[in-house]
């Protein structure tokens, strides 16, 4: 069975940081693109980076790019994301999972995902 395992979440104050973990077990990890996405209270699910499995490329959509940053540690099956100067419009549920369509990273589309996680909620105070 496929898990994917997500911590790191908390509250912390606007300008603050925090490093979410991902870890997986069930596959070889090494072989899959990973993304970690978010998900506010009646907001769409939406994709805030991806570490590639053929390369080392990254992707960030320009809401989070400069402030968050993915890498992966593929003898721990672990993935990071470290986040800097957070701002309250971070605040939400943040969840990883294994891109089963493609090994490097393009803009984060959900559907090309499987084996979430159960997510792990981060909140950003103002």
């Amino acid at each position: 069975e496929v898990q994917f395992v997500e911590s790191g979440g908390g509250l912390v104050p606007a300008g603050g940081s925090l490093t979410l973990s991902c870890t997986a077990s069930g596959l070889t990890f090494g072989d899959y693109a990973i993304g970690w996405f978010r998900q506010a209270p009646g907001k769409e699910r939406e994709g805030v980076s991806c570490a590639s499995a053929a390369d080392s490329s990254t992707y960030y959509p320009d809401s989070v790019k400069g402030r968050f940053t993915i890498s992966r540690d593929n003898a721990k099956k672990t993935v990071y994301l470290q986040m800097d100067s957070l701002k309250p419009e971070d605040t939400a549920v943040y969840y990883c999972a294994a891109n089963t369509m493609r090994r490097r990273c393009v803009a984060p589309r959900v559907y090309e995902y499987d084996y979430w996680g159960q997510g792990t909620q981060v909140t950003v105070s103002s």
